[in-house]
């Protein structure tokens, strides 16, 4: 399966999706520190240790997913606009959308 076509089933509905539990364990962890990192404790750092993540393999998730949140916040926040050429298999109405948003005519 290609990177778009994968992104786009994680996307859709992680329960369904093709992953494994450790995978579907971290993803669910960095979607959870994205919109409500106030609300981590404990037991889902338990559950990323039960399948199989080490402390530094924990740190990495964290950094990376706020790397991630940074770097999302300082383009939207600036008004960046990606280049289509750059977003491979790009839904033309959603970047158009997205233009849109940016332009505040949405």
């Amino acid at each position: 399966m290609g990177s778009d076509a994968r992104a786009r089933e994680l996307a859709g509905n992680l329960d369904e999706a093709d992953i494994s539990s450790r995978e579907r364990a971290m993803i669910a962890f960095a979607l959870r520190l994205t919109e409500n990192p106030e609300d981590i404790r404990k037991a889902e750092i338990e559950k990323l240790r039960a399948e199989g993540l080490d402390d530094a393999s924990i740190v990495d998730l964290v950094a990376v997913a706020a790397y991630f949140n940074l770097i999302n916040r300082i383009a939207l926040g600036l008004g960046v606009r990606l280049d289509e050429a750059l977003v491979p298999g790009a839904d033309p109405e959603e970047l158009k959308k997205e233009m849109e948003r940016l332009d505040g005519s949405a």
